[in-house]
């Protein structure tokens, strides 16, 4: 090997490692309790759709990147005509409403399958929490603005449970764990006693 083919494969190394050092202190930051400042801006916190199409999630405080136990805060946002998934899970759900217009679809857990759902209408400054294993959905009904909402969560992280219609089984609903935004700073499964 020559002299110039060993210092182009040295530096490649180099770079190589470089990168993944990079992208270790990152998400190492990033999944730290420790990293993690008492006062954060909103507008520099980390914020993705992950690959869902429509949808912009925010974790304003969490159980894998803030240390919370008890509660875990999102900011969601929901594109015009865009929905979430018809998903169920085991912990309580609080919605606010910023802004924007749309509809929440909310069947029972109680038969073997959601059914057809009760449809409630939301906007702007309306408020709604979800029953512990409801099956629900949120959809944008507004053409032309964002639905935003403000989200608590009780128990994080969050096991989701997706359905293909409100027809299919409870039991047929496919699991979600962790779910998209928690993927990333899951490192092992919570202890739930």
């Amino acid at each position: 090997m020559g002299v110039r083919s060993l210092a182009s494969s040295i530096l490649l190394h180099f770079l190589l490692l470089l990168l993944l050092y990079e992208f270790g202190v990152v998400r190492a930051a990033q999944c730290s309790t420790k990293e993690q400042p008492l006062v954060r801006n909103l507008n520099e916190l980390p914020q993705s759709n992950y690959g869902r199409e429509g949808l912009s999630h925010m974790t304003i405080a969490g159980a894998l990147s803030h240390g919370m136990k008890e509660v875990e805060v999102w900011l969601q946002t929901i594109a015009p005509g865009s929905k979430t998934p018809i998903h169920r899970h085991s912990c309580e759900e609080v919605f606010v409403v910023l802004k924007g217009r749309g509809t929440l679809f909310l069947a029972s857990s109680s038969n073997k399958c959601p059914g057809k759902p009760q449809l409630f209408p939301i906007s702007s400054n309306t408020t709604f929490s979800i029953p512990v294993n409801d099956p629900h959905q949120v959809v944008n009904t507004d053409g032309n603005e964002d639905l935003q909402m403000l989200v608590v969560i009780s128990r994080p992280p969050v096991k989701v449970f997706i359905y293909d219609d409100w027809f299919m089984p409870h039991i047929a609903a496919r699991l979600k764990y962790p779910y998209y935004w928690d993927a990333e700073c899951f490192d092992s499964p919570k202890d739930e006693l």
